[in-house]
């Protein structure tokens, strides 16, 4: 009995999150005490942070630090401080495991190389569509010149020039027909302008 009062006042010492995962009455030793087989006494600073069913929280820790150096880096630091310290303890170690040479600075360096790749994926793409702007804005202006000019060409059909001479028409109105391939290249430009084209 006086050993669950003992773990209950140690786990309210240890703050609101560490008092949820304290192992309660009848639970048994914590994880830490149980790995190392060991009676876990009142107050035990592992107690709060390692609850007797996450065996293999605190096996990696004891693995990658050793149990000592976590209990006197816990001992040192804050009891308000503790439970973030026991995290990132936890997490380095899980991290040392899968990849003992880098840990988690191999998983670190993986997403800030993902996260180049990306940015220069985006640099490209976003590229590519000024390119097709400045390119559908080209040939729009193409386009409308070119219609300008057979409008400019039908309206000397009366001339003597035209009357004398019917054969000069021709170049000059296959000259100014758009080609399907003109067409072809317009993607969709509704109400472009001159001041829009040239704003390129």
């Amino acid at each position: 009995m006086r050993d669950v009062v003992a773990v209950a006042a140690a786990a309210a010492a240890g703050g609101g999150a560490a008092s949820a995962s304290a192992p309660g009455a009848g639970a048994g030793p914590c994880a830490a005490c149980k790995l190392l087989r060991r009676r876990c006494a009142p107050g035990c600073v592992f107690a709060p942070y390692f609850p007797p069913a996450e065996l293999h929280k605190f096996a990696n820790v004891h693995k990658v630090f050793g149990a000592s150096n976590v209990s006197k880096l816990l001992q040192e630091i804050p009891v308000q401080h503790r439970g973030d310290a026991v995290s990132s303890l936890v997490y380095e170690a899980n991290a040392r495991v899968r990849d003992p040479v880098y840990g988690c600075v191999g998983a670190i360096s993986s997403l800030q190389q993902q996260v180049e790749t990306l940015q220069a994926q985006l640099a490209l793409a976003q590229a590519e569509m000024v390119r097709l702007n400045m390119n559908n804005a080209y040939i729009a202006h193409r386009l409308k010149a070119a219609r300008r000019g057979c409008g400019g060409g039908g309206s000397s059909a009366g001339s003597p020039s035209f009357m004398s001479s019917p054969k000069t028409e021709e170049p000059e109105l296959a000259h100014c027909k758009p080609t399907p391939e003109l067409l072809d290249m317009v993607v969709d430009q509704p109400g472009m302008d001159d001041s829009q084209l040239w704003s390129y």
